[in-house]
């Protein structure tokens, strides 16, 4: 027997009693009750207007017969978490996700709205949305302002590109403070394809946001009228039961990974696609990104490997000109929260900026942005963002410096220890070793910034920024805490890098591998107690998502 609706009959009497004490009325409880998931934050940039935006979505939901009822989930920023504070972000994906299950199921909404705009806090929702199947919609916040000195634009990945440059002496002191106090304008995501730009993209992929969502500007004068329309159609999602489901299968999973891979999208793609498919019991791994990239050309490239922002992808036509571009290798027959397919939703789209959006006749590359390595230095994988290096170092042979942790890393950047050919080595940066699986972007961004991005290789069991460019290669699986191979290089080691044909090999005799297996002993954990201590005994691997699996 179903359970009744929460505020049905006399067992409804508490919880409409208790909804009246925050004004709601006898009239409320006979319509249907949407839930908006709000990932408001002060600490949060991305989402530091979606408070306004709530509200205009709540107006909306009471226009079309609903009821709202809003409540907050957490929403950190990566970039303020830089270092340290890394070591919490990729696990609080799966919190948000697990907060939102817990509290929706609790409230039995009928329908929910799902408000966030960041790197962890989407895929989070899109875990959540798969986990609860209920009529769901999203409204991402879109993308940051640029900033500007002078003529030129600034953004957020000139700040840590920035810092290399003032290592290297390249700028002084007060320009890299002019970048820095005019890189981020206003509220909004960072409007490089960053992870944030790329999970937006996705989740419009998908179907789950009204056209154009993703890539509309996080303060432009439609925005108000795009959450209005968000909070009428879900009300009518819930009237036809549209769920979530729906929208999340095999085939929508893959036109998203053809969408990352067209735009050169974010390496930490390959975490969070695989785990929304996790959620609803679809085994997505890294053969299929690798398979689908060589099948699909480069179309787009953002900053920062090109003068683009997310805006002018907007200005190009957004995610409804990419569909149309992609709509020979895309599964159009799909449905949408409008109620439209993709393949209509593609249809009446035209791309307006060729220089921005390339057609497939005439693309920037002939393979996606996204590339699957594997040797024995990864057997099950390794993702580089190929899109973002240079020819000459897409095939590459050199010594290993061997770095324990980011922080030596950085150490070495800043007393200039690094030469041109060097492939460095970061372990223990794992999803059980970091723990957490550290993003690694701020001493990327260093060597870019120090000019040694053509010449110098990373290679990491933790991750990189969707912003990274040059030859890093992360999310290297098994990872060294776990006895992967990364955990047995030494200084002096050759690696072998070889993009195009897919390998990473350490150049080291079987023989000489086995002497230091013997000798091996896992590292102690880093953190022996809270969550991440917990974290850190049932997370898998990154090639399976970075899932929790007790």
């Amino acid at each position: 027997m179903a359970d009744p609706h929460i505020f049905e009959g006399p067992h409804g009497a508490y919880p409409r009693a208790l909804y009246r004490a925050m004004g709601y009325q006898n009239a409320d409880f006979s319509r249907p009750l949407i839930g908006i998931v709000n990932s408001w934050s002060e600490v949060n940039p991305g989402h530091f207007h979606l408070r306004q935006l709530a509200d205009w979505v709540k107006q909306g939901v009471r226009e079309a017969g609903g009821m709202p009822a809003e409540f907050n989930t957490v929403a950190p920023c990566d970039g303020i978490a830089q270092g340290r504070g890394m070591h919490y972000i990729l696990p609080l994906r799966d919190v948000i996700a697990a907060s939102i299950e817990l509290m929706v199921a609790a409230n039995r909404f009928d329908g929910l709205v799902m408000l966030c705009n960041c790197d962890k806090i989407v895929p989070a929702m899109l875990m959540a949305a798969a986990r609860l199947d209920l009529p769901t919609l999203f409204v991402t916040g879109g993308p940051m302002a640029s900033g500007r000195i002078g003529a030129r634009d600034v953004m957020t990945s000139d700040v840590k590109e920035g810092l290399g440059k003032l290592k290297a002496n390249k700028i002084s002191a007060s320009e890299f403070h002019a970048i820095e106090s005019h890189a981020c304008p206003g509220p909004g995501a960072c409007n490089f394809m960053g992870t944030a730009s790329t999970m937006n993209c996705v989740t419009e992929t998908l179907g789950l946001t009204l056209p154009h969502c993703a890539t509309l500007p996080a303060i432009h004068p439609d925005r108000r009228e795009l959450c209005l329309a968000s909070g009428r159609q879900i009300v009518h999602l819930v009237e036809q039961n549209l769920t979530a489901r729906r929208m999340l299968t095999r085939a929508s999973l893959e036109n998203a990974i053809r969408v990352v891979l067209a735009l050169g999208g974010s390496t930490n793609a390959t975490l969070h696609i695989p785990a929304i498919a996790h959620e609803v019991g679809i085994s997505l791994g890294l053969d299929v990104f690798d398979g689908l990239s060589r099948q699909t050309p480069l179309i787009g490239k953002f900053r920062p490997a090109s003068p683009y922002t997310v805006i002018d992808l907007h200005a190009a036509g957004g995610i409804p000109a990419v569909l149309n571009i992609l709509s020979p290798l895309l599964h159009l027959d799909l449905p949408t929260v409008t109620g439209e397919t993709l393949r209509e939703r593609a249809h009446w789209a035209k791309p307006q900026r060729p220089e921005v959006l390339h057609p497939l006749e005439s693309p920037l590359a002939p393979e996606g942005g996204l590339a699957i390595l594997r040797g024995n230095l990864a057997p099950d994988g390794a993702v580089v963002k190929q899109s973002g290096v240079v020819a000459g170092m897409l095939q590459h042979i050199g010594p290993a410096r061997v770095f324990e942790s980011e922080e030596e890393l950085e150490k070495s950047l800043e007393t200039s220890q690094i030469m041109p050919g060097d492939i460095l080595v970061i372990r223990n940066e794992g999803p059980r070793g970091g723990p957490g699986m550290r993003e690694l972007s701020i001493p990327a961004a260093m060597l870019t910034g120090m000019g040694l991005n053509d010449s110098v290789a990373m290679l990491t069991d933790g991750r990189f920024s969707g912003a990274t460019r040059g030859p890093c290669i992360g999310h290297v699986a098994p990872e060294a805490f776990v006895g992967g191979l990364i955990a047995l290089v030494k200084d002096g080691d050759r690696i072998e890098i070889d993009i195009p044909q897919r390998r990473l090999e350490l150049l080291v005799p079987e023989d000489e591998i086995a002497r230091r297996r013997v000798d091996w002993q896992p590292r102690a954990p880093a953190i022996t107690s809270g969550f991440l201590e917990l974290y850190s005994r049932i997370v898998t691997q990154a090639n399976q998502g970075a899932v929790l699996k007790a």
